[in-house]
């Protein structure tokens, strides 16, 4: 595809992310707003519909969720800028983002999991699984340049769910899927919309969205080299006790 056939797609890419935030629009909408002739919009949305980014129904443009994740990835390949493109996502949209990437590479993902150790209640914005490993996710949909002490702040505080996390692990096996599993390696990371002025802080990794692909691919090579927290499923017994005798 040409430059300039490029440009015009993610120009219907991006105003149908602003446009469908709410639901379905029809085509007439796009047409006014995008500012381009009906005959290569036709084009667009016709080649969107065949890569299942869309649902073309009549005179309707329908996008679920999962398309819209998608198409967001579609519109920064195609060159459009990410902070632009991350202001018509949804929190929910995000967290879906992520999720999609940790499922393309055969982790299991648990949304929003919540937990108690010794009287508190926590809460993880994504835990991805695979055998051993289980990366424990703060999503922070900051849409520009964040301060140091911002991330210094979030990644201190995710290193304290993630650790409370893993004190309790083997409690909570059968919820998130880890039955069969001996052993884990639970792994506090960072995930922002853009890239942020710092990569690591304290060994724990601050990822943006589109480098997230990469960061699970090499994962397992350097999990040594990250803050972790090694744990032996089969404590259950002992762990029941130290976990009751924490909510007595």
């Amino acid at each position: 595809m040409c430059w300039s056939k490029m440009t015009i797609e993610k120009d219907v890419v991006v105003s149908l992310l602003r446009l469908t935030q709410n639901g379905s629009i029809c085509t007439e909408l796009l047409k006014k707003k995008a500012r381009i002739s009906a005959d290569v919009i036709a084009q667009v949305l016709q080649k969107l519909s065949a890569n299942d980014l869309i649902h073309l129904q009549r005179d309707m443009i329908e996008v679920s969720p999962d398309q819209r994740v998608k198409m967001t990835v579609h519109a920064v390949q195609l060159g459009a800028d990410l902070e632009q493109v991350c202001k018509t996502l949804k929190w929910t949209e995000f967290e879906s983002m992520a999720a999609h990437a940790f499922e393309a590479n055969n982790f299991r993902v648990v949304r929003n999991f919540r937990f108690r150790r010794a009287h508190k209640r926590w809460e993880i914005d994504l835990l991805g699984c695979k055998q051993p490993f289980i990366a424990s996710v703060d999503c922070k949909r900051w849409r520009h340049a964040w301060r140091k002490t911002a991330i210094i702040k979030t990644v201190e505080a995710q290193v304290e769910r993630t650790r409370a996390l893993a004190n309790v692990l083997p409690l909570y096996c059968e919820r998130i899927g880890l039955t069969e599993w001996k052993v884990a390696t639970v792994i506090p990371m960072v995930l922002s919309l853009v890239p942020g002025p710092l990569k690591f802080y304290k060994d724990v990794p601050i990822v943006s969205i589109l480098q997230l692909q990469d960061f699970i691919n090499g994962m397992p090579g350097y999990v040594n080299l990250l803050t972790h927290f090694p744990q032996n499923l089969s404590k259950i017994g002992s762990n029941l006790i130290k976990f009751c005798q924490n909510n007595s």
